[in-house]
């Protein structure tokens, strides 16, 4: 009798305890990925409002390269934690974000640690 009371009394404070730490993080790599995907579409905005003045031929590629990463992150499940394919479509993202800036001529990289998050160029 007293063992099954243990297990159950473990269970439940270990459910408990999983439930909380999972809750915990989610919610720190949540924030990171919507840092970083909020980062990407700031970038992306700007540049596009600034290659808009100029309709040369190299130009309109960078704003079709720029409107499909615009796309891509407005399309991005971010109500859905249950989404399958989260990471894949993340990492395409993440791709597209570097092929632009490969031809905006741009050093890039994200990066974010403990004491600051910042995007460098």
């Amino acid at each position: 009798r007293f063992h099954g009371e243990g297990y159950q009394e473990g269970y439940a404070e270990g459910s408990h305890m999983g439930v909380v730490e999972g809750r915990r993080y989610g919610s720190l790599h949540g924030a990171k990925i919507g840092s970083e995907i909020g980062c990407y579409l700031g970038f992306a905005l700007t540049w596009h409002c600034l290659l808009q003045k100029c309709t040369d031929e190299k130009n309109s590629k960078k704003i079709r390269a720029l409107d499909s990463l615009i796309g891509m992150i407005q399309k991005f499940p971010y109500g859905d934690p249950t989404y399958d394919k989260l990471q894949e479509d993340l990492e395409k993202i993440r791709g597209k974000f570097k092929q632009v800036c490969s031809m905006l001529n741009i050093q890039s990289g994200f990066r974010i640690g403990t004491e600051r998050s910042s995007l460098t160029f």
